[in-house]
């Protein structure tokens, strides 16, 4: 069975293609991912008709660059996986009319999948973890804990009631003048810089359950930011460093409390195999994974962080949900329709509040 995933959810264009061997070994034959950076550079975060355009430019290219390096042509595909949602609504419309396109032209079935799902089920694409695996969301505009109990079943424990952690990093960098994408610029300043210069709080850990806030955190930096301006008529390297490493550290304190917690009650199935998975794009931050490792250890549980590549949005993961998904369902139709809002899980209340768009997660 060999596949062609798609991805346009941000800013991230991304073509891949997948095949699954008898043995139910799946091989990532080629990934490609064109990145938006330089053309949002120049407004402090991603600007959704831009992305929208480039992705409408760029997904042809990244098709044909994937069957190129996969030395595959449209006639050795068996299927088409595309995110049809959640995300940036122009990006996804993008992805779903090149996917619908492509599989009028070449009658290849096609499979809407949810984005998140790809990065929940990434786990099983590269370590073959076995269900049900607890698993920490934690991207841009996610962050959850979810038992993935099969390729369709998600039961959540927690997530954000406000910004996710990505989220806060991207505006905790334009707060102190860092460059966009906030996660990797915030990281690095941190190294240079000593977090316990200044008290932050660390929300929600007085409270029940898995849960988290990150809103709090952000606006204690921006006062600690203005207080360390009004006293030195700007903000020295070294404060911008501390302060980055004491956000930084809050988020991390968080995150492992509140990720001993869903361990806990992940613990109360009895497992055979506990695990611990984590993905997404803040799932690069070194000092979140390694903070994460040591509470699953210290837990009793596996500890699986995907390479890099497969943790920040691409296509393979798209792909995999596909073919993980195709036991379970049929096809799409041209219906398939592009979803700005789609939680994983379909039967919690949402967290937060829901509109004509639906729930937002």
């Amino acid at each position: 069975m060999t596949i062609l995933g798609l991805e346009s959810s941000c800013d991230d264009t991304a073509a891949a293609v997948l095949r699954r061997h008898e043995d139910g070994k799946t091989d990532i034959l080629s990934s490609v991912v064109k990145g938006q950076t330089a053309l949002h550079a120049d407004f402090g975060g991603v600007v959704p008709e831009i992305a929208a355009r480039a992705h409408a430019e760029l997904l042809d290219h990244c098709v044909e660059e994937a069957l190129t390096r996969a030395k595959c042509e449209f006639s050795d595909l068996d299927a088409i996986g595309v995110t049809s949602g959640p995300g940036l609504i122009g990006g996804v419309v993008s992805g779903v009319m090149c996917a619908k396109g492509l599989s009028a032209a070449t009658g290849l079935p096609l499979y809407g999948v949810n984005h998140l799902a790809g990065h929940a089920l990434t786990p099983r694409l590269t370590d073959d973890v076995a269900y049900p695996y607890l698993m920490l969301l934690v991207s841009g505009g996610h962050c959850q804990f979810l038992i993935v109990h099969g390729p369709e079943r998600f039961e959540r424990l927690g997530g954000t009631i406000d910004d996710a952690p990505g989220e806060a990093f991207d505006k905790i960098a334009r707060l102190v003048g860092l460059p966009q994408p906030g996660g990797p610029s915030v990281e690095q300043e941190a190294r240079r810089g000593t977090s316990g210069r200044f008290s932050l709080p660390r929300p929600l850990l007085d409270r029940a359950g898995c849960d988290l806030s990150f809103s709090g955190l952000k606006t204690a930096v921006l006062r600690t930011r203005d207080a360390i301006v009004s006293e030195h008529g700007g903000l020295p390297q070294q404060a911008r460093a501390d302060l980055c490493a004491g956000f930084q550290q809050a988020v991390v304190d968080v995150l492992a409390e509140k990720t001993k917690r869903a361990l806990e009650a992940y613990g109360a199935l009895s497992p055979a195999q506990p695990t611990l998975c984590v993905a997404g794009g803040v799932a690069a931050n070194k000092a979140i994974r390694a903070a994460l490792e040591t509470v699953s250890l210290q837990n009793g549980a596996q500890f699986v962080a995907p390479p890099l590549a497969l943790c920040t949005d691409n296509a393979a993961m798209i792909a995999f949900a596909a073919l993980e998904q195709m036991a379970t369902r049929p096809a799409d139709g041209f219906d398939l329709s592009a979803r700005p809002r789609w939680p994983l899980d379909q039967t919690s209340p949402a967290m937060l509040g829901s509109g004509k768009k639906g729930a937002k997660a």
